[in-house]
Formats: C-alpha cells, sequence, structure tokens
C-alpha cells in the first residue's frame, strides 16, 4: 500500500518527544487518570496484547464526555504503539480490567513510563510478513471490507478498523483509495464510534453526487444506521433521524447490503438476521418496507449468517452469505445462492440442502462486491484471514490483508449454475518478467496433465504441497509444513475443493504470507495464508509445466 495520502498519521520516522514526565492521577487499584499536554498532536500509547483491556474515556475541557475506546495499555513490556490524535482532548479517565494482584501496582505499569507526545507517527513497515500487492492496513487491525464502490475512476475501500490495537476492537470503518485495484492509497477514517455504539460493516450507494453509507450500530442492540457524504465518500455526515431500521426479535441484526434495484424502481436492502436473510425495499432510503426473508433450510446453518450481497450475473441473482462457523474446513468461509429475485423475494433455484462455496481456502470471508464497478462488472474483495486465529497470527504492527480482487461470472456444470472466480484483469498489469525461481511475491501458471504435484519450499524445509487430480476432480492445499504454524491448533491443515469438471491450468499467486490457487477458467479458487520463516524459493513441479512471473508493483 503506498504511505503518501494518510493525511494525519504520516511521517518518516518516529519522533516521539517526550514533553513532560507523563504522570497518572491513581484513584484505586484498577484505576486512573491523565491530564493530556496540548502542544502536540498525538499521544502514543504503549499496548502489550496478552493484557486485558484498558477502557479509557476521553473527556474536553468542559468535562463533556467526547469519546471511548478500548486499549490493552501495556503493563510490563511494550508491543507497539498506537497514535490517539489529542483534537482538544484534555483528559484520559481509565479503569483497567482483570486480576491486577499480580502485575502491581497501577501508578507503576509501564504505559506511564513509555507514553510519548509526537507530532507524527511512523507508519514505516517493520513487518517480515507485510504483503507485497495485496492491500493491508497501515497499522491496526482489519476485518471485514465494508461500503464498496467505484465512482469517478476512483475504486472506494472501507473496512472494519482498529486505530487502537492490533486486535479486534474499536470496530470503526477504516478507507483506502485505488485507481486500478492494486495500489490503494490509505485515508483518514470515514466513521468513528458514536453513542449508537460501534460501526459495524454495511455498504456504500451513489445517488446522485453523494455517496450514502449503511452500517450497523453496535451498541446494546444491533441496529442500521445510515450516513452521507458530499465530497465522493471522504467524509460523511451522519443521519440525523438515525437509527433507520430496528428489529426486537433476533441479537444478531446487521451488516446492510443497499443496492439500486432497475428493474422493481426500488432500493432494496439486504441484511442478516440470525440464520437467515432479510430483505426490505424503499424508495427514500430512509423509510424501509420489510419484504421477505431468505434461508430457512438452505444452504449451512452451522453457525451465524453474516455480510450479504444480492446482485444479478447473466440473467440470473447471486445472494451471497457468509457464515461463522460453518466452513468446509473450519471457522469462516462464503456460500453463496443462485436464483431469481423480483424485488421483494429472492427465489434460490438449487434444493434446500445444496451448499455451493465460493471459496475452498481455510482464509476466505466476508466478501462482498463494488457497487457500481465499470463495464458491468461484479467484482469482489474478502477477508483473507479466520475468526479461529486472526487475532492470533504472526504480525503485531497490522493484522490481516484483503485476497487479490477477482471479477465473479456464473457457468454450468450438470444440473447446477456455480460462480466462477477469477482473478481481476488488474492483476495482469503487476506481472512481470519471467523468472527462473519463485520470489516473494510472483504469480505461477502451472499447464497440469491429468494428474500433477506442486511443491513450493525454502532453504528450512518449509513446504506447501498442492495436488491435482482429474480422475477425482479435486485441487488440494496443505499447508501443515508451511512455516510457523504454532500460533493455533486450527491454522495447520489441507483444504480440498472440487474442480466441477478438468483442470487445463493453473494460476497461483504467491505474496510474503499467502497462497491463492485458481483454475484459470474459473471454477475453482483457494485462499490460504502461509507464515515462512523464508520466502519460498524453491518449485519441483510433476504432472505439468510451470512458468513463474515475478510480480512488482
Amino acid at each position: 500500500m503506498k504511505k503518501s495520502c494518510l493525511l494525519t498519521l504520516m511521517a518518516v520516522m518516529l519522533t516521539g518527544v517526550a514533553l513532560a514526565q507523563v504522570k497518572p492521577i491513581v484513584l484505586g487499584d484498577k484505576h486512573a487518570m491523565l491530564k493530556m499536554e496540548q502542544a502536540s498532536r498525538y499521544l502514543l500509547l504503549p499496548v502489550q496484547e496478552s493484557e486485558d483491556i484498558a477502557a479509557i474515556a476521553v473527556l474536553d475541557n468542559h468535562n463533556n464526555m467526547v469519546q471511548r475506546l478500548n486499549v490493552k495499555l501495556a503493563i510490563d513490556r511494550v508491543d507497539y504503539y498506537v497514535p490517539y490524535e489529542l483534537k482538544g482532548a484534555c483528559l484520559m479517565d481509565i479503569e483497567f480490567h482483570g486480576d491486577r494482584r499480580q502485575k502491581g501496582a497501577v501508578g507503576e505499569f509501564v504505559c506511564w513510563k513509555e507514553m510519548k507526545y509526537s507530532d507524527t507517527f511512523d507508519t514505516t513497515n517493520r513487518e517480515h510478513f507485510r504483503p507485497v500487492y495485496h492491500h493491508t492496513p497501515l497499522y491496526g487491525w482489519m476485518n471485514d471490507p465494508n461500503g464498496m464502490f467505484y465512482k469517478d475512476g476512483v475504486w472506494h475501500l472501507y473496512f472494519q478498523y482498529n486505530p487502537y490495537g492490533s486486535q479486534w476492537e474499536n470496530m470503526t470503518w477504516g478507507h483506502s483509495t485505488s485507481k486500478d485495484l492494486i495500489h490503494w492509497e490509505a485515508q483518514p477514517l470515514a466513521l468513528e464510534m458514536d453513542w449508537l455504539g460501534s460501526i459495524f460493516s454495511g455498504s456504500c450507494v451513489t445517488n446522485g453526487n453523494d455517496v450514502v453509507a449503511f452500517y450497523t450500530s453496535a451498541g446494546h442492540h444491533q441496529t442500521q444506521s445510515m450516513a452521507v457524504s458530499k465530497d465522493g465518500g471522504r467524509t460523511f455526515e451522519k443521519y440525523s433521524g438515525n437509527p433507520v431500521l430496528t428489529t426486537n426479535d433476533v441479537p444478531d441484526f446487521r451488516d446492510p447490503n443497499v443496492f439500486w434495484n432497475e428493474e422493481a424502481k426500488v432500493w432494496n436492502l439486504i441484511l442478516a438476521a440470525g440464520q437467515e436473510m432479510r430483505i426490505y425495499s424503499s424508495k427514500d432510503l430512509k423509510e424501509w418496507t420489510y419484504e421477505s426473508s431468505f434461508g430457512k433450510e438452505y444452504g449451512n446453518h452451522s453457525g451465524v449468517w453474516e455480510c450479504p450481497d444480492l446482485f444479478k450475473i447473466d440473467g440470473k441473482w447471486v445472494l451471497i452469505c457468509n457464515i461463522n462457523p460453518g466452513g468446509p474446513f473450519g471457522g469462516s468461509a462464503t456460500q453463496y445462492f443462485i436464483g431469481q429475485f423480483d424485488g421483494k423475494k429472492f427465489t434460490c433455484e438449487s434444493m434446500p440442502k445444496v451448499t455451493k462455496w465460493m471459496d475452498y481456502g481455510k482464509d476466505h470471508y466476508a466478501t462482498v462486491s463494488f457497487y457500481n464497478a465499470p463495464d458491468n462488472r461484479r467484482v469482489v474483495l474478502a477477508w483473507m484471514s479466520n475468526w479461529q486465529y486472526a487475532n492470533q497470527v504472526p504480525t503485531k504492527q497490522f493484522r490481516s490483508a484483503n485476497y487479490v480482487p477477482r471479477d465473479l461470472g456464473l457457468f454450468q456444470f450438470g444440473e447446477e449454475t456455480y460462480l466462477s472466480v477469477v482473478p481481476s484483469k488488474e492483476m495482469l498489469a503487476i506481472r512481470g518478467g519471467k523468472v527462473k525461481e519463485p520470489t516473494e511475491a510472483c504469480e505461477i501458471v502451472v499447464d497440469v496433465k491429468n494428474q500433477a504435484e506442486i511443491i513450493l519450499s525454502n532453504t528450512k524445509g518449509e513446504e506447501v504441497l498442492m495436488r491435482y487430480d482429474a480422475a477425482k476432480q479435486a485441487f488440494s492445499m496443505d499447508r501443515t509444513k508451511s512455516g510457523d504454524v504454532s500460533f493455533s491448533e486450527a491454522f495447520p491443515c489441507e483444504t480440498t475443493a472440487p474442480t466441477y469438471g478438468q483442470i487445463k491450468q493453473l494460476r497461483i499467486f504467491v505474496d510474503r504470507c499467502s497462497i491463492e490457487a485458481f483454475d484459470a477458467e474459473g471454477k475453482m479458487a483457494m485462499t490460504n495464508p502461509v507464515f515462512p520463516s523464508d520466502p519460498y524459493s524453491i518449485l519441483k513441479v510433476k504432472g505439468g509445466k510451470a512458468t513463474i512471473y515475478e510480480i512488482t508493483k
């Protein structure tokens, strides 16, 4: 990701200088206050990930609370720093959670000694596993892609984001933009928490010159809210009539996806409610009418349904349903249904028990598409992780990436219609010259026969084994020996995908911490992060011919 456009959080080097000794006001064994200096832009907060959350209330000079945030403030060591922009903040009221009898006195915690005031915050990459060509946040935690749209030559990607740590918490909408789906520029935060709750997943639509965002306000209950941007999606003003949609019958009521239905001449909204999807319609984006529900007895119901999408491809409607847990290899995954939609009701064309997965890797979740993509394309991004271990993967400065952008289509196999998934054409633009050996960022194209075995390895003996079996119509990837797999028992695994016929060519995308394999015709996709101690530099292929292209940004 480019590092030139995060307007408020960029610097070439860390220049934190203590303006004064940070002296907490200790009020109890779990309670302290901190008065803010105003001579600098940021207070750099030291984080220790193994600690419990400290709940922080930020007050202005009139003792009005302006923000709440949860930070794992360092007790006896510092893993990294996160910036808090002062913006008139005068006092932090801090409550530590957990049993502190083994931690010492609050006033002796290392966080007070290590806090720094600074006018800048360093986002220079410090991570061995930072991807070369996949989108990542500059720092902090990222999960679901949100509100993606295309307007005036720019792709906008919002995402679930924690600016105050590299684990899930403090959900806001981060924001990145791109002109080519590959090179992303970080933008300031788009939507921040308010008194209705954290900002959970949602969508954006363009309505004339306005960009309208819909998102879940996750407070004591989950409700749906709206915000409007007059500057192309850079900044938003929340609607004074929020929330615009509520319920009282299910606790999981979230992730609104809105689109203009040209056939029905209405706005439609689909959201997740427990283990079903609910569909609404509106004439003005403010008043919503319930139309129908879909999901009872259809597909996989092993977990909560989340992050829906609904769109038309080649005369048929596709309903995307992300589910956690319940994936084919445990944890998170994306299933989908194909059928017809009349603006009120979605009718699936498959039998209820048929389950179709968009990707057969372990790390493919929260898939949604860009609104208003050019040339009637249906371009999707997903979160390249799994809730089973997302908070524990071996990075600290940031956690999680998006997979490479992909275009969807349809294909027929037997009596069923399936989604085809291919890397977006923009990926060809960064395909460099041919090389003899794999590099840390490359594309491997393999022309395969009936049986093929592909081994990526390094000099440390770490390897990823891929097999294609034409007779079984199956492709598999084994990452049990891929590198660091120690952080979770659920991480080392072998994943297997149906190929729906014969594969002639595989496209395999390798980055510093991921491998994505595709049937070149789009009938199979598999996404699996890996964490090798050294890049894979050795390729062995049996039953096929490989060409390796270096990927350059």
